[in-house]
């Protein structure tokens, strides 16, 4: 299994890294929520670039990044864009999506992109391209808000991902019943056991799902959201209470 290391942290290995999203839609709040994140326990954060007002404004997308980058220090920064139709905030035609993923992998300010892994493969190829060629990595994800598919389809979505090149496959699915839930870890346990060669991330949304976001470790999904003050999907907790859980599952392994 091959790890994936953005600055100072490792995902792939030891317990489950926490990604903690940014919601903001000015400048000014994501800045402001951002110079929280020293205090709390964060490895990555998530600029979730689909809430900012200024958005289709490659420019004020640039500085806001920049910015963002240096409120941060040393925290990663994955830039992502969630499209209305995986649960976002607003649409975006596919070649503007591929435009600003573009211009941001090449600034410099961002350690990982998000491509929605269905957008198109030849246009999600050429942004993971363009991000490798510029030291970005990619999480290639899936979100579906409605239901949870058989495990083989959710295996064949993720192997699908390390086919196109992204770096973390990423799915997040909505459980109708418990029995989703078990179907989302037994792919992601039959997906890192015998197809992953990369970390994978794997998510059962809403409050039915949240023990999915706990127990990554034991299943093989390499990273977990939580929120510090507002959740960016459905059965995110609480940053400290999410770190607690996760050292308590890691000791006993």
């Amino acid at each position: 299994m091959n790890t994936v290391k953005v600055r100072n942290i490792t995902i792939g290995e030891g317990r489950p890294k926490i990604c903690v999203p940014i919601v903001g839609k000015t400048r000014e709040e994501i800045l402001k929520e951002a110079a929280t994140f020293s205090a709390l326990p964060v490895d990555v954060a998530e600029w979730r670039v689909d809430w900012y007002d200024d958005v289709f404004n490659t420019e004020e997308v640039l500085t806001t990044a920049k910015q963002l980058n240096e409120a941060l220090g040393e925290i990663p920064v994955l830039f992502t864009f969630r499209t209305s139709k995986e649960g976002g905030e607003k649409e975006i035609s596919p070649e503007q999506y591929a435009q600003l993923n573009k211009a941001v992998a090449e600034s410099g300010y961002v350690d990982l992109v998000d491509v929605e892994a269905f957008t198109g493969d030849e246009i999600v190829t050429s942004i993971i391209s363009h991000a490798h060629a510029n030291g970005v990595k990619v999480i290639a994800s899936n979100h579906d808000f409605a239901k949870t598919p058989e495990k083989d389809e959710i295996v064949r979505r993720l192997r699908k991902m390390q086919t196109l090149g992204a770096d973390i496959p990423k799915i997040a699915l909505m459980p109708t019943c418990k029995k989703d839930v078990l179907t989302l870890l037994e792919a992601t346990l039959e997906m890192s056991e015998q197809y992953a060669d990369r970390p994978i991330i794997t998510m059962s949304m809403a409050g039915t799902g949240v023990v999915s976001r706990l127990t990554g470790e034991t299943f093989g999904s390499a990273l977990t959201f939580g929120a510090a003050s507002k959740a960016s999907a459905p059965g995110q907790i609480g940053v400290h209470e999410l770190k607690q859980v996760l050292d308590i599952i890691h000791k006993s392994l």
